[in-house]
C-alpha cells in the first residue's frame, strides 16, 4: 500500500453528528493502522448555511473524544491552506484549465431561466437537467455577455452516453450510467466552488490517497472520476461506507433525530462509550467483541471488515456499553468525570475517601455518568421519604428491625466490615423477617430509598455516626407527622 493520507472535510452547517463522527472515526482508525496521516479540512464553500461556531464546535468535540488530526487548521502541514474558502484562487485557476481543455463551460442562465426550462422538462415527463444552451454560445457571445456584466457559472460538460466503472474498497466494482447526470457547476456565480471541483482538487493537491465518506456520495463518483480524467490526474482509492439507519431501516437523519455528538456527551455518555459503539456501525473484528478502547480499534480496524449493509442505530446498545464502561474504567477516571456535577448539585465531595466510595457504590447500578450525582446525593443530604416508604417505616415489623439494628451499633465505639456483616446476617436469622421485610426499612432509613446497593456499602459510606443518626430519624418517624 502507499502512504496513506485520509481526510476529514465536513461543512461548517451545523455540529459534529454521528454520521461525521463514524466517518472521522474511521478516517482516523485506518491512518492510524497503517501509519498515515489524518488531515482536517474545513469544506465552507456554501457560505449562505454557514453556522457560526461550527467550527470551532467541531474541533473542541474532536478533542474531547481523543480523536486528533495530524494536519489542519491551526495544525500546520505542508498542504494548506485547509479551510476552502481561502482556496478561491486555486479552484479558479482549475477550472479555467478545464474551460481551455474543452471540458468545461460558462453558463449565463438566470436562476428564472434554469426553473422554467426544469418546468418545461418535466411536463413532456423528460429527466430534468440543464440543455447545455450556453455550450454552443461562440466566443463572441461570451465575451459580449462578459463585456455587459451578466453572472455566470462554469459546468463541466459530462459525456453523453458513457458507463463509468468504479471501483470501491467495500462495494467491488460498480457501474454507473451517467446518460442523465447534469452538466455539474464547478464554480458558481459568487465565484466559489461546488463540492465536486474543491474536494478533487484538494484531494489530488493534499495527495489524498484514500477518500472515505457515505454511500450518498456514490451517485456523484463518476463525476468526481471524470474531474480527474479531464485533469489527468490519478484517482484516489474510493471507500463508501454504509448507512446509519434507524432500528425501523429508514435513514438516520440529523434533521429528524438527536444525532449531535455533544448532546450525547451532555446526557451523559461517555466518549469511549461512543467511540466504541460508533466503531462497531458499519465494522467489526475479527472475534467478533464488543467493547474496544480506542488503542485496540486502531490495531484491529481493517476496510475489509467494513459492512456493505446499513447499519443500525440501537439506542438499546448504546446504553447497555455505556453502562460497562462506567463500572469497569478506573475509578479515579470516573470519579474526575462527576466531579463538576457534584460542584453544580452543591454537593460538597471534599471527602476524597467518601466521594470515592459513593461513586464506586453508585455506577453499578447507572447507565449515564449524569446519574451518578442524582443517584449520589442521598448519600450526603437527607431527601423527603413518602407514599409507600413512608407507610412501610410506619409499620410495627419495620420499626423492631431499625430499633435493633440501631441498638447492636450504638453498642459499638467503630464498626469494621466483618462486624458490620454479622450484625446484618444476625439479625434477619434473630427476628425471623423475609429479606424484604428486614432490608426494606433499613434501606429506606439510610438511603431514603428501598431501591438500593448492598447496605454494607451504604454503612460503609455514612460511617457509624451518621447511621446512627438516621436510623433514629427512622425510628422517629411516627412522631414526626
Amino acid at each position: 500500500m502507499s502512504i496513506v493520507r485520509v481526510r476529514f472535510a465536513p461543512s461548517p452547517t451545523g455540529f459534529l453528528h454521528l454520521g461525521g463522527l463514524r466517518t472521522a472515526l474511521y478516517d482516523y482508525l485506518f491512518a492510524r493502522h497503517n501509519g498515515g496521516s489524518l488531515i482536517l479540512r474545513i469544506e465552507d464553500t456554501d457560505q449562505n448555511r454557514k453556522v457560526e461556531g461550527a467550527v470551532e464546535n467541531l474541533i473542541a468535540a474532536f478533542s474531547r473524544l481523543g480523536i486528533e488530526f495530524d494536519e489542519g487548521p491551526g495544525l500546520g502541514g505542508n498542504f494548506g491552506p485547509y479551510v476552502q474558502s481561502r482556496r478561491l484562487d486555486i479552484y479558479s485557476k482549475y477550472a479555467h484549465k478545464l474551460m481551455e481543455r474543452g471540458f468545461a463551460y460558462r453558463c449565463f442562465c438566470s436562476a428564472e431561466t434554469l426553473e422554467l426550462m426544469r418546468k418545461e422538462q418535466q411536463g413532456q415527463k423528460q429527466f430534468p437537467k440543464y440543455n447545455r444552451r450556453c455550450l454552443t454560445l461562440t466566443e463572441e457571445e461570451v465575451n459580449q455577455r462578459l463585456e455587459q456584466g451578466l453572472k455566470y457559472v462554469i459546468r463541466l460538460k459530462m459525456p453523453d452516453d458513457r458507463t463509468f466503472e468504479v471501483h470501491d474498497q467495500i462495494r467491488g466494482k460498480v457501474e454507473i450510467d451517467v446518460s442523465q447526470l447534469d452538466d455539474q457547476v464547478l464554480i458558481k456565480s459568487d465565484g466559489y466552488p461546488t463540492y465536486h471541483l474543491a474536494a478533487v482538487v484538494d484531494d489530488h493537491l493534499m495527495r489524498i490517497s484514500h477518500v472515505i465518506r457515505g454511500e450518498e456520495w456514490l451517485p456523484s463518483t463518476p463525476k468526481h472520476v471524470y474531474l480527474y480524467e479531464c485533469l489527468g490526474w490519478q484517482t484516489p482509492v474510493w471507500v463508501h461506507l454504509p448507512l446509519i439507519l434507524n432500528p425501523d431501516k429508514s435513514k438516520l437523519s440529523k434533521r429528524m433525530n438527536d444525532v449531535s455528538v455533544d448532546s450525547y456527551l451532555q446526557k451523559g455518555y461517555l466518549k469511549e462509550a461512543l467511540i466504541n459503539f460508533v466503531a462497531l456501525l458499519g465494522w467489526h473484528g475479527a472475534d467478533d467483541r464488543e467493547l474496544y478502547s480506542l488503542l485496540e480499534l486502531c490495531r484491529e480496524f481493517t476496510l475489509e471488515r467494513v459492512n456493505k449493509a446499513g447499519a443500525v442505530f440501537d439506542l438499546t446498545k448504546l446504553d447497555w456499553m455505556n453502562g460497562q464502561y462506567i463500572r469497569n474504567l478506573p475509578l479515579e477516571q470516573i470519579a474526575a468525570l462527576c466531579k463538576p456535577d457534584f460542584t453544580q448539585a452543591g454537593i460538597d465531595s471534599g471527602d476524597q475517601d467518601k466521594f470515592h466510595k459513593v461513586i464506586e457504590l453508585v455506577r453499578k447500578r447507572v447507565t449515564l455518568s449524569k446519574e451518578i450525582v442524582q443517584q449520589s446525593v442521598r448519600y450526603y443530604v437527607d431527601q423527603q421519604i413518602s407514599g409507600q416508604d413512608l407507610e412501610t417505616l410506619k409499620k410495627e415489623s419495620s420499626q423492631r428491625v431499625i430499633s435493633w439494628f440501631l441498638n447492636e451499633l450504638n453498642a459499638l465505639r467503630e464498626i469494621s466490615g466483618t462486624d458490620l456483616q454479622a450484625i446484618i446476617s444476625k439479625g434477619k436469622e434473630l427476628l425471623e423477617m423475609s429479606a424484604k421485610e428486614y432490608f426494606a426499612p433499613l434501606n429506606i432509613a439510610l438511603s431514603f430509598s428501598r431501591s438500593c446497593p448492598e447496605l454494607h456499602g451504604i454503612i460503609d459510606i455514612l460511617g457509624l455516626d451518621e447511621t446512627r443518626r438516621r436510623l433514629r430519624l427512622a425510628e422517629n418517624v411516627i412522631t414526626q407527622e
